[in-house]
């Protein structure tokens, strides 16, 4: 029965782990993954720090062999000050014969930074349907946590780079998400 039990209790934690993992990095912006937490988005958090240093924020994109679009960033880059929120645009086209569902994925680079950056909206984990043809214009609403400026690791990082890479979500069932990554604001 010790056995049984301990063989049950090992496969209930692998199938939890990568949820739970998710969550992790989600709370703590572990390995550049933007924080989640929808008590970082209040209003006191969203002020330029004015007197502070210009950050700039490049963009990347990347699709998966498997998925017919074409998908890049409207702009390469922005240069924002902690606290100022900006809005970019990925924009993403279709080149298949028939309707196709992608499904994105993202990271933070450098990685320290990842839980000084605030996703307010995002298409990441969403599934995204583009009928032959069709292209899209999908929308990244973000700003840099003001806490960064108080961190001494954060003091070189002048660049932060915000990369995506699309999937197609007939083989990518395993990226969805356990919580919306979307934060309203």
């Amino acid at each position: 029965m010790y056995t049984a039990s301990l063989f049950i209790a090992m496969l209930g934690m692998s199938y939890a782990a990568v949820p739970l993992y998710r969550l992790f990095c989600a709370s703590t912006g572990y390995s550049g993954t933007p924080v989640i937490d929808a008590s970082r988005f209040g209003k006191e958090r969203l002020v330029p720090q004015q007197d502070s240093r210009r950050i700039r924020i490049t963009f990347e994109s990347n699709t998966s062999d498997s998925l017919p679009w074409t998908f890049k960033p409207e702009v390469r880059e922005v240069f924002v000050v902690p606290g100022e929120t900006a809005l970019t645009f990925y924009k993403a086209k279709s080149k298949a014969k028939e309707d196709v569902i992608g499904i994105a994925t993202y990271n933070v680079t450098p990685y320290r930074a990842g839980s000084y950056f605030n996703k307010i909206q995002c298409f990441c984990f969403e599934e995204q349907k583009l009928t032959p043809g069709e292209d899209v214009d999908m929308p990244v609403f973000f700003f840099i946590d003001p806490d960064f400026l108080d961190d001494p690791l954060m003091k070189d990082v002048n660049t932060i780079t915000l990369s995506y890479t699309f999937f197609n979500s007939k083989y990518a069932k395993g990226l969805a998400p356990v919580q919306p990554q979307a934060v309203s604001a």
